[in-house]
């Protein structure tokens, strides 16, 4: 956690471009807020009713009115120049960098359920095995995960991957995103999806690459064994 925001850690490649742009829109919007209530509030004092002061009737002011609607207009389009390549960057499948794992992540009332390749190493075969609540990945690994959800709508997020995704019924949605830092952080559910919403926590391992190897080892070895 740091800065003014006290945003959960970033361990995300691209989380401190979405800090970025937070911190932009947030100061934009903050100024801009703060420049017109303070108007309003030194216009309600100036042109209070007082006795014998006649109402003064005017249509406006069309040169002020086009200088606020440029401005808005052009930070507007700035704002979505800058947020396009980065939206694409996160979002667009075509975009997503080469995985070095693939999970499959299928979401219920209120679970998790990652699906993980066994010891073939491929995603989809008969010997992958699925972890309720429990996202494991290697550090410094581009992950790529598709949701998919047996209900309602549910929404993946992994605040300090600065992540957020839908996962709807009747779709496959793919996400990506790479650890720059091991330790253990959450998944949150980010969507209200039913009275447990509150309870739809998952826990995320993020090992080192030796570590990962390991324990994805044990644990396609324990499923194969008929374990849990």
């Amino acid at each position: 956690m740091g800065g003014i925001f006290h945003f959960p850690e970033n361990i995300s490649t691209f989380g401190q471009d979405i800090d970025s742009l937070f911190t932009v829109i947030f100061w934009l919007t903050g100024i801009t807020f703060v420049a017109v209530e303070a108007t309003l509030v030194f216009f309600i004092f100036k042109y209070r009713g007082k006795p014998g002061r006649k109402a003064y009737y005017t249509h406006g002011n069309s040169r002020l009115e086009i200088i606020w609607t440029t401005a808005t207009a052009v930070i507007v389009l700035a704002l979505g120049a800058w947020s396009w390549p980065l939206w694409l960057k996160i979002k667009d499948p075509a975009r997503f960098p080469a995985a070095q794992l693939e999970l499959g992540i299928t979401v219920k009332q209120f679970e998790w359920n990652v699906t993980y390749p066994g010891a073939d190493g491929r995603l989809g075969t008969a010997d992958d095995f699925t972890k309720r609540n429990q996202l494991h990945i290697p550090v410094n690994a581009t992950v790529r995960a598709t949701l998919q959800s047996e209900d309602v709508i549910h929404s993946f997020f992994l605040p300090n991957f600065r992540l957020k995704q839908d996962a709807v019924p009747g779709m496959k949605i793919p996400v990506w995103f790479s650890a720059t830092k091991t330790g253990d952080y959450q998944i949150a559910c980010a969507e209200l999806c039913g009275l447990g919403h509150y309870r739809m926590k998952g826990a995320v391992t993020v090992h080192t690459a030796e570590d990962f190897n390991n324990w994805q080892a044990q644990q396609a070895s324990t499923a194969a064994a008929g374990g849990n």
